[in-house]
């Protein structure tokens, strides 16, 4: 897969940069890096983001998911929040993601224009991570996963590696965790292929990589993102310089024709990997979509042909009393059976860590 042409970096028309972002050594870095290839910088004279989106519902899109805003952290984001079933803990770089997913879930989770915010106070953020050692309860407290240690989750809200040409943050945060003599996992999982950066850090082991992956037909509903077959190289290149490894199938679309497009996925990624000695997990997600979510996503993508219809799909409250539409059960069963096998036939080195 060395003949795979790197996907082209994400280069917002323009960054904002707060002036408490500005007292962060971390925020003036990201600046330098924007500077340095061409995009123009505003230094705000205060916290406040002037966006001046237009009017226009797609155009303001459009202008949103060109912009960097680069701000402060809230006190918020420095106590972490538990994320089952991926991780322990939340730990957060950012806050947006320039890709164009028209089954994204963060349309239901973020609050005004899609801009993609990084986070300056990158070393308050890091100082926050040791006061949950040994706490949570996916992997710290599981006899199935106690191996990984305490695991913090760096892909909740944002790709970081999308935004790792412009912010570093998370190399930065990678040499953190290889440097911290305790039984933690750093985890991230992207859509993108530019792992150069990563390659050489010294990581000792303590960050796994995962690609999120989903079968070339249905490439219409990832815009903007890496071509599968990029995703799995460099997932690999992170296998060989000795990270921990893994998959996340997500969402699991089960369209017309699925039982074949991700049957001729996992043949595809075992194929990547083969020859990879290194750990490697399997997450498997299933679409699923809250009206919320629906809403914004019809008002994004009004093209798109994602189905997100009532066939096939029940209703399920979450522990906090949401509402999501998830796949009925027979159909959750017959997925979750064809994935258990072809998985043993694709992947027999790989284990699976949770189907959702």
């Amino acid at each position: 897969m060395s003949d795979i042409p790197a996907t082209r970096p994400w280069l917002p028309r323009r960054v904002l940069i707060t002036r408490s972002a500005l007292a962060w050594e971390h925020g003036h870095a990201i600046a330098a890096r924007a500077e340095a290839l061409g995009i123009p910088v505003e230094r705000l004279a205060s916290d406040r983001l002037a966006l001046g989106l237009p009017d226009e519902a797609a155009a303001a899109y459009a202008a949103a998911k060109k912009t960097l805003a680069v701000v402060v952290a809230p006190p918020g984001k420095l106590r972490l929040q538990p994320i089952a079933p991926s991780a322990d803990w939340r730990v957060d770089l950012a806050e947006g993601c320039p890709a164009h997913c028209s089954y994204c879930y963060l349309a239901g989770s973020l609050k005004g224009p899609p801009i993609t915010r990084a986070y300056a106070n990158l070393p308050a953020i890091v100082a926050a991570l040791p006061q949950y050692l040994g706490e949570g309860t996916v992997t710290s407290r599981s006899a199935a996963r106690a191996d990984e240690g305490t695991t913090y989750e760096a892909s909740c809200y944002t790709d970081p590696l999308a935004l790792e040409h412009l912010t570093g943050s998370l190399s930065a945060l990678i040499a953190a965790f290889g440097a911290w003599q305790a039984p933690v996992q750093l985890r991230f999982t992207s859509k993108f292929d530019a792992v150069e950066p990563l390659l050489a850090l010294d990581h000792q082991g303590r960050t796994r990589m995962r690609a999120s992956i989903n079968p070339a037909r249905f490439a219409r509903f990832e815009g903007g993102t890496s071509p599968v077959a990029a995703r799995l190289a460099a997932l690999a290149r992170m296998g060989r310089a000795g990270y921990p490894i893994g998959l996340t199938i997500a969402p699991i679309i089960a369209a017309p024709g699925w039982e074949d497009a991700y049957g001729e996925l996992l043949a595809q990624a075992g194929a990547a990997l083969a020859g990879v000695a290194t750990d490697c997990t399997i997450e498997l997600i299933t679409h699923r979509y809250t009206p919320g979510s629906k809403a914004v996503l019809d008002s994004w993508y009004p093209a798109s042909k994602l189905d997100m219809g009532a066939e096939n799909r029940v209703e399920k409250r979450t522990k906090f009393g949401s509402l999501k539409y998830v796949y009925d059960a027979e159909t959750m069963g017959t997925m979750k059976r064809f994935f258990a096998a072809e998985v043993a036939r694709h992947l027999p080195q790989a284990r699976v860590l949770y189907w959702t």
